[in-house]
């Protein structure tokens, strides 16, 4: 059994650089193009094992093309494969586009067959799943599955990470079955109504995900601003780190989540989890893609 297990959607990533990012109507001459594995559970999962976790994945993909691109950079990755094959659904994709000054992106997902996974497809895997020390979600794939996946590791004692993007109306009770909740700005104000633009108003979206349950604390990533952790007793800030130029920022916030989930099931010190997580997304964006872009161990320790 895996250390970490990540419920997820996995889709192929076509990536399009362009100079600006287009308008309604227009159409652009591009600086370049990518097509890799992509997907926030998939992303997350890759991240959390190069960076020295025991991952799991759990997903569904198609019969496809784009299904053997997922199976080859898990095995490559380290992932363990817990994906149901189906045959009548395709794999997913994703249309990504990069602006190519700045590495700000704008991304359309399309999940494909992930789309179909089932709190029964959970269920089957509940062994699993209670015998980790992580587990952690995000909401790409259907409401009932991440839902049904929570429910048994809280059930079971597991250290349970909801990233709840992209943003959407959550089931009552559902953050009660999160020791952490992991949203970047424009999330946080979605669940909460709370504004926020840096750490001094993140505080109060976090005391807001609290309040709403969350059991161990709420982790507000800011962007060029770091991070922002409230407990109940006490706020971190932790501040960005530099790793070299910025030159695309998709996956920063995957990498974040699966270093952070990485050094919780290691048994580090939240401060420490904090700083090795911050590390895992600053060393991301220096690279092109997602994936592609995880940092290994000896990188981060390297940063570290």
């Amino acid at each position: 059994m895996a250390d970490i297990i990540i419920l997820g959607i996995f889709v192929a990533d076509a990536a399009y650089r362009t100079e600006k990012m287009p308008v309604v109507g227009q159409t652009l001459l591009g600086t370049g193009f990518q097509l890799g594995p992509g997907g926030k559970g998939s992303n997350q999962a890759v991240a959390a094992a190069k960076a020295g976790g025991d991952v799991g994945f759990l997903s569904r993909i198609g019969a496809d093309t784009f299904g053997q691109m997922g199976r080859d950079v898990w095995a490559k990755a380290g992932v363990q494969s817990m994906v149901i094959e189906d045959a009548a659904r395709p794999t997913g994709s994703a249309g990504i586009f990069i602006e190519e000054a700045t590495g700000q992106n704008a991304i359309v997902v399309v999940p494909g067959a992930a789309d179909a996974l089932s709190g029964a497809d959970v269920e089957a895997r509940a062994a699993e799943i209670a015998g980790a020390k992580v587990a952690m979600t995000q909401l790409e794939q259907p409401m009932d599955a991440a839902l049904q996946f929570l429910e048994i590791a809280a059930g079971a004692g597991v250290t349970t990470i909801l990233n709840p993007a992209p943003a959407a109306d959550l089931p009552d009770g559902m953050l009660a079955l999160c020791d952490y909740v992991t949203p970047n700005e424009t999330e946080a104000k979605e669940l909460t109504g709370c504004r926020v633009t840096g750490p001094d108003d993140a505080i109060a979206a976090a005391k807001a995900l609290l309040a709403k349950g969350v059991r161990k604390g709420a982790l507000i990533t800011l962007g060029a601003h770091g991070s922002l952790f409230w407990d109940g007793a006490r706020a971190i800030h932790t501040a960005p780190m530099k790793a070299g130029p910025v030159v695309d920022t998709t996956g920063a916030g995957d990498a974040f989540n699966g270093g952070f989930a990485t050094a919780l099931a290691a048994g580090q010190p939240l401060d420490d989890a904090l700083r090795f997580a911050t590390a895992t997304a600053a060393l991301s964006v220096t690279k092109h893609g997602t994936a592609a872009s995880m940092p290994s161990r000896a990188e981060i320790n390297g940063l570290l």
